[in-house]
């Protein structure tokens, strides 16, 4: 059983909650390789279509590496996967969707970030603190930040450290949605719902063809591309199921394969 995270699943959704309450569910070595290896079960398993994570109490989604761990003289490592086990985790294609439930600083941000879906409590707080304590936000965060906001919105937030409320980070296009605390869990489990409404395969090629479509430098290089999950879903029966279904006007039956 997990140490440092609670996991649950209900039928094709994985929720995961990173559960260090009395630290503000920062993140030290031990729950990093831990969490690592909850999101490889998650990439093999076909059974599991989409992810959830979230944070244990009302306080905190993740407050980040863990300081004091640190400065305890603990060891600093991560896994080949990144901070949580996800900020690196490039090749994965099942969509996760992060339900923050409090603060998301500095490396809880950049798990945020390397989630496809933010699903926001009113309570929540962003932001990259690093430079305030003479550090930076390594664990993706200084990339993904200006591919996801205007370039000097994400450099006024960077090169500050200043945290900014769920609603700025609406305004922004950061987060999905923005809801009442008590309504936070329910509104992610209705977005992943959404989401297994859909062909697994279909949804699984196209998060590949955006994520790998913005490493090229034009849109003629990125559409001319090949895409390892565009000929597995074209090969799956999906892929017949689908224009079946709608052509006998029934709810499609999706397999995965």
């Amino acid at each position: 059983m997990p140490e440092f995270c609670r996991v649950e699943r209900d039928g094709r959704i994985l929720r995961i909650t990173i559960d260090r309450p009395e630290v503000r569910n920062a993140l030290h070595p031990p729950a990093n390789f831990e969490l690592a290896g909850v999101f490889d079960e998650f990439a093999a398993d076909p059974e599991l279509w989409v992810a959830i994570l979230t944070g244990a109490g009302e306080q905190s989604f993740c407050a980040g590496n863990d300081l004091k761990y640190q400065a305890a003289g603990g060891r600093v490592e991560v896994p080949e996967t990144g901070f949580a086990g996800l900020t690196h985790r490039f090749d994965l294609t099942k969509p996760v969707i992060a339900a923050v439930n409090g603060t998301a600083l500095g490396g809880g941000f950049e798990i945020a970030l390397a989630c496809d879906l933010i699903v926001a409590s009113e309570t929540a707080t962003f932001g990259l603190p690093e430079v305030r304590v003479g550090l930076a936000a390594l664990a993706g965060g200084l990339h993904r930040l200006p591919r996801q906001i205007p370039l000097k919105q994400a450099m006024g937030l960077i090169l500050t450290g200043r945290p900014i409320d769920a609603r700025e980070a609406w305004r922004l296009g950061l987060v999905n949605e923005v809801v009442p605390p008590a309504e936070l869990l329910e509104a992610a489990d209705r977005w992943a719902r959404w989401i297994l409404e859909a062909a697994p395969l279909s949804v699984r090629a196209s998060k590949q063809v955006v994520m790998q479509g913005l490493d090229h430098a034009s849109l003629r290089e990125a559409a001319e591309a090949r895409y390892e999950a565009i000929a597995e879903m074209v090969r799956s029966e999906d892929f017949v199921e689908g224009p079946r279904a709608f052509a006998e006007k029934r709810r499609p039956r999706w397999k995965g394969r």
